[in-house]
């Protein structure tokens, strides 16, 4: 599949919402690319905003007709991949529910690997090629998986979590779900 989706067909996504969240009024997870950081902790603070500025500096260069990171919402691309993200990040969707969503008319998407932010965002110092590599890998749509990374000279594995780069109009998925007992009592 393309990772970068210009198109009208309706396509399904997921976000961790608060329970009182809203479509259109989405207080979605991750519209907040920097994460959630405790105010003292500034290393994590500067580090999450260093790796963001960055793949948006890559993406305005190479890689304009993507979604920017910054003015999309962030979504997944499938329930699983929302459930792998709760497996790594528990306390980021801690009291939220995960709601799926529907596009309505026409959007743009792209999908990419946010283990690559994982990366970005573990306690090292990395050089400029090495950050533009990196960069590279993310918004061609790579998994981490498929490239070896080194993290303390040990093999870095991460189990991939497909993001959704969404600039379009979504609309609640509403699921009516059978009782089992007689067909068409919900």
């Amino acid at each position: 599949m393309d990772h970068l989706i210009k198109d009208s067909a309706p396509l399904e996504l997921y976000a961790w919402l608060d329970p009182d969240a809203e479509i259109p009024g989405w207080d979605v997870l991750c519209t907040n690319p920097f994460g959630l950081s405790l105010p003292e902790d500034h290393f994590t603070t500067v580090q999450n905003y260093f790796a963001e500025y960055h793949l948006e500096y890559y993406r305005q260069r190479l890689f304009q007709d993507f979604p920017s990171r910054l003015h999309a919402l962030l979504l997944f691309a499938t329930r699983i991949d929302a459930e792998n993200f709760r497996a790594k990040h528990p306390a980021r969707v801690f009291g939220k529910h995960l709601v799926p969503a529907r596009s309505k008319g026409t959007y743009v998407v792209s999908f990419h690997d946010s283990s690559w932010l994982d990366y970005l965002r573990l306690p090292h110092s990395l050089n400029l090629s090495t950050l533009d590599e990196v960069s590279s890998h993310y918004w061609k749509g790579r998994l981490v998986e498929e490239i070896g990374l080194l993290f303390m000279d040990e093999p870095w594995r991460e189990t991939p979590v497909i993001e959704a780069l969404f600039q379009g109009t979504l609309e609640p998925v509403t699921r009516h779900y059978q009782t089992g007992w007689l067909p068409g009592f919900s």
